[in-house]
């Protein structure tokens, strides 16, 4: 299996879809059969996209999909769109379980029969036949992105969507793929003066004239669409003041934001860094309301981490159902949760032991120094390959989906604060 690039629930959390470095998307349902079944079964397999050729600019486009986001379902089909670093994509997946019989021009291998034959006329049946599901692509929406796509968010309107590049924001109607209007532009007229990249972009999950995009010196620009059609100026300008005294060379990597994502409610917004989960409030811009240490004791480690490119992993970040706890992932298969109200955090592991089912998951901890714990890990020992990037939270439910390179571990909290696992 390839490496897991993207996992998303959709929004009544009973499909699970993952994509990968191979192009393929792989959509898993929940057994409904067993009540409070937190299994996932899968439940089907397509390729999505492949490698393409930028003959223009002599590049390969790679086929990995960056990203999968689920349209609000309207009827008995769901609807999702995906994209790799150029094209986004719309695929319907609908079932089947009955196929018409009794044509009068047909027989029933599906040959045309003889006109003259013909005596009577029948009227064709539906006839119950076994369950197939079906994905086809509805719309490719293509040629809108010179640099590569890092985000796609569906807005509250269920009509439009947007997707973001490292310069450039462009809004999509769902029902047209050959333009896009651009709504965000910070490529400067000379590329030299280039000093920042967008790294992420979500629209607000209730009013559809609201997005954020953050960057990669760190900030978060909120948009009105109501103020300006193109929102290079934005409405809000969320940054922490940088203490100089804290300053140096991998200042600036380390603090650009890998992920955003608005709470439930709308009124916070998320974000990863390399180092910290931090929480911000809408209503107040001047710094985070809250700062989580994700690892902390990497600090010291920052030249080696340079070295073999991991400080550049772009983690992602999640919010429960109810606001109330967040998610994040590091090294050594490990993922942190952190409680809001009493601050608290836990180190969890993702691994081959707990994911046989029913297994309780163990709180793990790394050895910065002081007293050490029987199964504590020191940081010199920790495994850089084995990264937690990509997961998602079940929109209503303590279920949790985990990507472990080309693993997908799926928690389910039981009893609180145990967890109970399956692979």
């Amino acid at each position: 299996a390839d490496v897991i690039s993207t996992v998303e629930f959709n929004q009544t959390g009973d499909l699970l879809a993952t994509g990968d470095k191979g192009g393929r998307v792989v959509i898993f349902q929940r057994e409904t059969e067993v009540v409070d079944s937190g299994e996932y079964n899968v439940y089907s397999t397509f390729q999505s996209h492949e490698p393409d050729f930028d003959y223009l600019k002599s590049l390969e486009i790679e086929e990995k999909i960056n990203k999968i986001r689920w349209l609000p379902q309207q009827n008995a089909a769901h609807f999702l769109l995906s994209t790799n670093d150029k094209t986004i994509k719309l695929w319907k997946v609908s079932e089947r379980d009955k196929r018409p019989e009794g044509y009068n021009l047909k027989d029933e291998e599906g040959r045309l029969k003889d006109v003259s034959t013909i005596t009577s006329l029948q009227v064709p049946v539906l006839k119950p036949t076994d369950l197939m599901v079906e994905v086809r692509p509805r719309r490719v929406f293509s040629n809108g992105h010179t640099y590569h796509v890092n985000s796609i968010s569906v807005n509250s309107d269920g009509e439009t969507y947007l997707s973001a590049d490292d310069l450039r924001i462009n809004m999509w109607h769902l029902g047209i793929t050959d333009r896009s209007f651009n709504i965000v532009d910070i490529k400067p007229a000379n590329m030299e003066d280039l000093t920042e990249v967008i790294t992420a972009a979500e629209f607000h999950p209730h009013h559809c004239h609201l997005f954020v995009y953050s960057s990669s010196k760190g900030t978060l620009r909120l948009c009105d669409m109501r103020a300006s059609a193109l929102c290079d100026k934005h409405t809000k300008l969320f940054e922490e003041p940088e203490d100089p005294g804290s300053r140096s060379f991998f200042s600036e990597i380390i603090s650009s934001v890998s992920d955003v994502k608005f709470s439930h409610s709308g009124r916070y917004l998320l974000t990863r860094d390399y180092l910290t989960a931090k929480v911000w409030d809408l209503h107040m811009d001047k710094g985070p309301v809250e700062t989580y240490q994700v690892h902390e004791y990497l600090r010291s480690k920052l030249c080696s981490l340079y070295e073999n490119d991991c400080i550049f992993d772009k983690f992602e970040c999640v919010w429960n159902s109810s606001d109330s706890v967040i998610m994040t992932g590091a090294y050594n298969s490990f993922f942190r949760m952190f409680d809001r109200e009493t601050g608290r955090g836990v180190t969890l592991e993702a691994w081959r032991e707990s994911s046989k089912p029913r297994a309780v998951l163990r709180t793990r901890r790394v050895y910065t120094g002081g007293k050490r714990r029987r199964g504590d890990v020191g940081v010199d020992s920790l495994d850089f390959t084995k990264k937690i990037l990509h997961m998602a939270w079940h929109p209503s439910e303590n279920i949790i989906a985990i990507a472990a390179t080309n693993n997908l571990y799926i928690f389910q909290d039981r009893v609180n604060p145990e967890a109970q696992a399956q692979q």
